[in-house]
């Protein structure tokens, strides 16, 4: 899979290149960024990738959006400045996932900001539902 191209209509630009992991049923979130952009993608495992739009001027306020990134799902999902956002590992093994944020991480001043991944004010639930 080609994760993200500098010819990519919607590519910005580049800051940084990064992967972490998550386990299976740990709930990695809420943070936002004010002026990073994330570029993520899962190459290893599954995640359940959750956006929370709180942006009063956005067309999109107060709507959550959930995917499921993997092997078997090889998607990038960018998400907006301002926008929560968190993850689940999901499935049988650690999920191994890739960022490619547009910003340098800042040691001294970081451009991350944390809300509690069980906030009521968010109106999702972690579990995944079957239907």
């Amino acid at each position: 899979m080609e994760i993200l191209r500098s010819d990519d209509e919607f590519f910005l630009k580049f800051g940084q290149l990064y992967m972490t992991t998550a386990y299976p049923g740990v709930v990695k979130g809420w943070h936002f960024h004010k002026k990073q952009i994330d570029n993520f993608a899962v190459v290893k495992g599954t995640i359940k990738l959750v956006l929370y739009d709180s942006r009063p001027e956005s067309k999109t306020y107060r709507e959550v959006n959930e995917f499921f990134l993997g092997e078997h799902n090889p998607i990038l999902v960018q998400i907006p400045a301002m926008v929560l956002h968190g993850f689940k590992g999901v499935g049988v093994e650690e999920a191994i996932v890739v960022n490619c944020p547009t910003e340098l991480y800042d040691y001294k001043e970081p451009d991350e900001f944390r809300v509690d991944a069980f906030n009521k004010e968010v109106p999702y639930d972690w579990d995944i539902k079957m239907h």
